[in-house]
């Protein structure tokens, strides 16, 4: 596989992932590049928490794992509305 079709495929992996779902990563209707970075950026840290949360039978972790990627959703919206302030 060449650089840039495995590029679209980790591409279409983490679009379609938890982290990816949830941050809604294809909704930019402003095209704008620092929006697809700080989502991707956030769908990342979020799937990252998500693994923990699925790995871990404590049930402490796994709120604090859940409190997390809320925290993550609501911090990657106002990182958004930051980054297109003004537009």
């Amino acid at each position: 596989m060449d650089a840039n079709a495995q590029a679209e495929q980790e591409r279409k992996e983490l679009v379609e992932s938890y982290g990816g779902r949830a941050v809604g990563l294809t909704f930019n209707p402003s095209n704008l590049v620092a929006v697809d970075v700080v989502k991707t950026q956030y769908a990342e840290i979020i799937n990252d928490l998500d693994a923990t949360r699925n790995e871990t039978d404590d049930p402490e972790k796994k709120r604090l794992c859940s409190i997390a990627i809320t925290e993550a959703q609501a911090a990657q919206m106002w990182a958004v509305k930051a980054k297109t302030w003004g537009l």
